[in-house]
């Protein structure tokens, strides 16, 4: 598994991940493992995906093919972008849509997070999207990575300093979150009227 937490403070953006592999019982450490990062880098977005370590290689590899490039930057582009790839997933890549047989649709096996310019978002797998306004955070760890950046809202603390406090919190209580942790930070853009 994996915890990512986002942060928007005061005009900046910050994406952070974990940087731990489990395969069962058996921990991979980024000492052990040089394609550590979990975080995509998808034009001038930054995403992170929850779940089975092969969705990273599998979706990197679909914005890598993209002939025009992937707009990760409202919540429509980004269900638009998602709901596309379903069928390249199913087709090309040979994903197994199903979860629950009472799930109104076929999931996309994929749960992340996205830091673009715009905004910041979190995408599941019944491709619902939602955009977050401060902070927030997914994964095996969210509830740990989430009170840690609660707890720094209201101070001083930055995006990037609170997104880092939540993957450093979640290492500590969460058994499947681990440091280092890798983060990326930007301006955000200025709102448009």
């Amino acid at each position: 598994m994996t915890t990512i937490a986002l942060a928007r403070k005061d005009g900046r953006i910050t994406i952070a991940a974990d940087t731990l592999t489990r395969f069962g019982t058996t921990l991979e450490s980024a000492e052990y493992v040089a394609n550590h990062d979990k975080i995509i880098r998808v034009g001038p977005a930054y995403l992170a995906l929850t779940g089975h370590a092969s969705l990273q290689t599998v979706v990197k590899s679909y914005f890598d093919r993209l002939e025009e490039p992937a707009d990760l930057g409202s919540v429509d582009a980004i269900y638009e972008t998602f709901r596309a790839m379903h069928g390249v997933l199913k087709e090309h890549y040979f994903m197994n849509p199903k979860e629950d047989e009472d799930d109104p649709f076929e999931s996309t096996q994929l749960d992340g997070l996205i830091a673009h310019p715009r905004g910041i978002f979190g995408i599941y797998s019944l491709r619902s999207v939602q955009e977050y306004t401060r902070y927030t955070a997914l994964g095996s760890g969210f509830g740990y990575a989430l009170g840690a950046m609660h707890a720094l809202w209201d101070g001083p603390a930055s995006a990037e300093e609170m997104a880092c406090a939540g993957i450093e919190a979640a290492a500590v209580f969460d058994d499947a979150t681990a440091m280092p942790l890798t983060h990326y930070s930007f301006d955000a853009a200025a709102p448009t009227s």
